[in-house]
């Protein structure tokens, strides 16, 4: 979506913020997947539900699942969003383009999605549930920050493009 740079589109958002977001997300899953691999908490049956939910790993990575709903409830406000607009944003030319949000925003869905579906089977104690799922997640946020393709909004379109996603109102979010 082409625009002058001036003037920022209904329901679109500077495209370097998912970016932005992207890398801080992928040293956040980093660590929670070192933690995770590191972490001694009893992946057993028979053992207690508290170890597992106060292993460092799952920690991290619930803060990670926390920003990503945060990102569907409230982009503008969501941490990562708030911090490039009020740092980095300021400091950059504006954008020769804006992106529609709603591709950036389903990527969030389907990383809270992955993400969570970890945190559901670390608590279940699936060994290796939380390094195989914060894995999956930091690959698509670093091939999101460090080569600005996104993973999610790839599946986005193709799902848009098979009648799967109806197109709709553009989804009123800054970054």
């Amino acid at each position: 979506m082409t625009d002058t740079t001036h003037s920022r589109p209904a329901g679109s958002i500077d495209p370097r913020g998912p970016r932005f977001g992207a890398g801080i997300t992928s040293v956040l899953l980093l660590v929670g997947i070192y933690l995770a691999i590191i972490g001694t908490s009893p992946t057993l049956p028979g053992a207690s539900l508290s170890p597992r939910a106060l292993d460092p790993g799952f920690l991290v990575q619930l803060l990670v699942a926390l920003l990503f709903a945060w990102s569907l409830v409230s982009a503008q406000t969501q941490p990562l969003s708030a911090l490039f607009r009020v740092l980095v944003q300021p400091r950059l030319t504006p954008p020769r383009e804006w992106e529609d949000a709603r591709p950036p925003r389903f990527a969030q869905g389907v990383g809270l999605v992955v993400v969570g579906v970890g945190l559901i089977l670390h608590l279940v104690a699936v060994p290796w549930a939380l390094v195989i799922a914060g894995a999956a997640a930091f690959v698509a946020a670093f091939l999101n920050a460090v080569f600005g393709f996104c993973l999610g909004c790839e599946i986005y379109l193709l799902l848009l493009r098979a009648g799967l996603i109806r197109r709709g109102a553009q989804a009123g979010t800054a970054t």
